[in-house]
């Protein structure tokens, strides 16, 4: 016996309205997600070129535009962070290098502070951690 078929196919057009509606969706979530709030300090650093780099290990302190101090992702006091910096110079074998991760807001002061502070615990060399410039593309003639 033989049944009858009584489907069609392509019987209606596309119906583009679903997945139009999902693409739209996707949009949305993707651009709000964008706007979500992301850990962390916002820092602006300087832009210089050709600075110098070192070959030593390296101690990283961030310094926001208020002058407080954040070691190891955490903020952090000037007694704290001295006794953490004399702790690091106790168990390097090699001299350290302290690389200031600055805003471009920071008062000298602020700065010289902290080399102090990093002379202080055992670590007499200090770099300012900048951004690159941007170079334009130069003209063609």
């Amino acid at each position: 016996m033989k049944f009858p078929r009584r489907t069609r196919l392509l019987r209606n057009p596309f119906d583009a309205t679903a997945y139009a509606a999902v693409f739209f969706l996707l949009v949305m979530f993707i651009s709000m997600g964008s706007r979500l709030f992301t850990p962390g300090v916002r820092i602006n650093l300087p832009v210089a070129d050709n600075q110098p780099g070192t070959d030593r290990p390296t101690v990283k302190v961030a310094m926001d535009e208020n002058g407080r101090y954040f070691f190891e992702h955490q903020l952090i006091e000037a007694a704290t962070l001295n006794e953490r910096l004399k702790s690091a110079v106790k168990e390097s074998p090699t001299p350290l290098t302290l690389v200031i991760y600055m805003d471009k807001a920071v008062r000298f002061e602020n700065v010289l502070a902290l080399q102090l502070l990093a002379r202080d615990a055992g670590i007499p060399d200090a770099l300012i951690a900048t951004s690159p410039r941007a170079n334009p593309l130069p003209a063609r003639p």
